[in-house]
């Protein structure tokens, strides 16, 4: 699984996506990190990268476009990145491969892996639902973190929680979603 963190508000997701997928034993997790993904989550959750790249089994920086993940050839189940800022959504959208995260979310699209992107922007202009558009159209999944609230979530962990069980659905991995749903009905 390769989780890119841009530097989108919501460095919260990524985070706790890397949290998830680290409590199944089986998952091997390869970390892109941009530079204002660090710094974003480092102003919104107190993390530090270094708290980051301990959640993953691999972590390539960011300028490595040689490294494995930017190979068609280096088998990998998933690409999730979260938070997906424009930019990184955009160059993606356009195969702009001028960096790793762009890069390695071009191969998942071209070897017809799973791509997610959570976006994160509000609100979309005609060119960010165009690019939206072609991503869905070449096989990305967009899934920006809208919250739903019929789970009566409790804290801020059960409202991003909300979104990263989607996500692991999404990727065949739903056995570590915890889910307070009671219904609809209280």
């Amino acid at each position: 699984m390769v989780v890119g963190i841009s530097g989108a508000s919501g460095a919260i997701y990524g985070l706790r996506l890397l949290e998830r997928l680290r409590a199944l034993p089986s998952m091997e997790i390869h970390l892109i990190l941009s530079r204002s993904g660090e710094k974003t989550l480092y102003l919104e959750t107190g993390k530090t990268a270094a708290d980051a790249r301990g959640l993953a089994n691999y972590w390539y920086p960011l300028e490595d476009i040689g490294c494995r993940l930017a190979s068609g050839s280096y088998p990998t189940d998933a690409m999730v990145v979260a938070p997906c800022s424009i930019h990184t959504m955009s160059a993606i959208a356009q195969g702009i491969s001028s960096n790793l995260m762009v890069r390695a979310a071009d191969v998942a699209l071209k070897e017809k892996r799973r791509l997610i992107l959570l976006v994160r922007e509000s609100p979309f202009h005609l060119g960010h639902l165009r690019n939206m558009t072609a991503l869905a159209e070449m096989g990305a999944i967009i899934a920006p973190p809208i919250p739903g609230f019929y789970h009566r979530p409790a804290t801020v962990e059960e409202i991003v929680d909300h979104s990263i069980d989607r996500v692991l659905d999404l990727i065949g991995a739903s056995d570590v979603s915890i889910r307070r749903w009671d219904g609809g009905g209280k």
